[in-house]
């Protein structure tokens, strides 16, 4: 029997003020949460003398989201501001079981599990037949050192208290209001795996993932899926569960733990990452990538222990281009926006068409460990992005100044047609970080 009980907590804050200058009175956002999540768990594993294994258990989960929230934002061609308080309190339990069995002299092993999650949040949420999850593996030995790999399951998400807790200018749960659902993913992996000798594995498999009811905004026509993956605030919108896209590819891994002194593993993998927008220009095409879509992922890790304690390692990544969306330039020089956001308004009718070239990057580490009688000693010297590899980052946009001034297109318009001169510039990604550390072990 295995009984947790554990409790986390998460302050978050986040305020930005106008041109980023914090002497400025003007307060563009001011964000603050706390998520409070108090767990149980009780968890029997049984061992029967017939080989078959078996693992039951609940979980009980009560947690508390509160949030005091001032932004302002651009939308519809209308500046709003929302200035709110919220709290949410969720009861959360759910159950499992598994059971796995080795068969056919151990040549055959088979796993076969089920999970169920449930919540207070709202009548959907709270039926635990709605969360039902399946799964199920199998592993067949074909030869002496070869075998084949199977993998099938669902499985479920709660969206981000963020999106759960949102209200709206008026104090009113829309999200809520929305019906809002688990996310639901459907995995199926197959493959061979090669074991030539106790010190090397070689492995191949295709993959695909099927993504339903992840949370869509109604306000850019996209999944937040790809909205998180930048630094931001994300899921403080209005959404619906509707959500799709899917994952697909194949990956590479070789591990070999003695070619020439080192223990390294080399993987690759090919995917594909796409999302049905709800609208787009690019209407000859349903899928479209998401921002996870790099297509190539390559990566080199291997570290070497040495005389005296000494251990080299290091790490090479390749990583395909990302996609991104490009600025709608006029949308995001109105001066309400700019005035009220200070950022850019992306276009999302051109939503992922333009990608970022390639990233590769070698770190490199080497440490020295030293036994003392009551404890170990351990100095690394860390270098990240060895080589100094550059690429183009994100592209952003300035105010042109006369005088100090901003300067404004059309300043007899319309206060609400008036637009500022900017100017496109983009970022480079890529720094050489060298670091020095102790960790001492008691």
């Amino acid at each position: 029997d295995t009984w947790v009980l554990s409790r986390n907590y998460l302050d978050n804050k986040s305020i930005k003020y106008l041109d980023n200058n914090y002497d400025s009175d003007t307060i563009l956002q001011d964000y603050a949460s706390d998520e409070i999540e108090n767990k149980f768990r009780y968890e029997n594993t049984t061992r029967f003398d017939n080989g078959l294994k078996l693992t039951i258990g609940a979980n009980y989960e009560y947690a508390k989201y509160m949030t005091s929230n001032y932004f302002q934002t651009f939308f519809n061609d209308n500046a709003v501001t929302f200035d709110y308080n919220a709290e949410l309190f969720l009861h959360k339990w759910g159950a499992f079981a598994q059971a796995s069995k080795e068969m056919m002299n151990k040549r055959l092993v088979l796993s076969l599990g089920v999970r169920t999650d449930a919540n207070n949040y709202n009548d959907h949420m709270q039926n635990l037949l709605n969360q039902l999850s399946p799964r199920f593996s199998a592993s067949y030995l074909l030869t002496g050192n070869l075998y084949l790999n199977f993998n099938a399951g669902r499985y479920y998400q709660l969206p981000s208290y963020t999106t759960l807790g949102y209200v709206d200018e008026d104090g009113t749960a829309v999200n809520k209001q929305n019906n809002l659902t688990y996310i639901q993913t459907d995995h199926f992996v197959a493959g061979i795996e090669l074991l030539p000798d106790d010190k090397s594995k070689f492995s191949i498999e295709g993959f695909y993932k099927n993504y339903n009811n992840y949370p869509f905004s109604l306000r850019d026509s996209i999944s937040l899926a790809s909205k998180g993956a930048d630094f931001g605030l994300y899921g403080l919108e209005p959404v619906t569960s509707t959500g799709k896209g899917r994952a697909y590819g194949t990956e590479v891994l070789y591990r070999n733990k003695d070619l020439l002194g080192f223990n390294l593993i080399l993987s690759y993998t090919l995917v594909r990452s796409e999302t049905v927008p709800l609208k787009t220009a690019l209407v000859e095409r349903e899928w479209i990538p998401t921002a996870w879509d790099n297509r190539h992922l390559l990566n080199l890790t291997g570290f070497r222990k040495f005389k005296n304690n000494w251990q080299l390692g290091f790490k090479w990544r390749f990583v395909g281009g990302t996609p991104y969306t490009p600025i709608d330039l006029v949308s995001s020089s109105y001066v309400l926006n700019w005035d009220y956001t200070g950022r850019e308004i992306l276009d999302y009718n051109l939503y992922n068409s333009l990608r970022f070239k390639p990233f590769h990057q070698l770190d490199v580490r080497v440490d020295k460990e030293w036994f003392l009688k009551n404890l170990t000693l351990n100095l690394y010297f860390d270098i990240q992005n060895l080589y100094n590899y550059k690429t183009e980052g994100s592209e952003f946009l300035v105010q042109n100044y006369v005088n100090g001034q901003p300067v404004i297109l059309n300043p007899t318009d319309p206060v609400y047609l008036q637009r500022y001169d900017m100017k496109t510039l983009t970022s480079e990604v890529g720094t050489l970080l060298p670091s020095l550390g102790i960790i001492i072990k008691f």
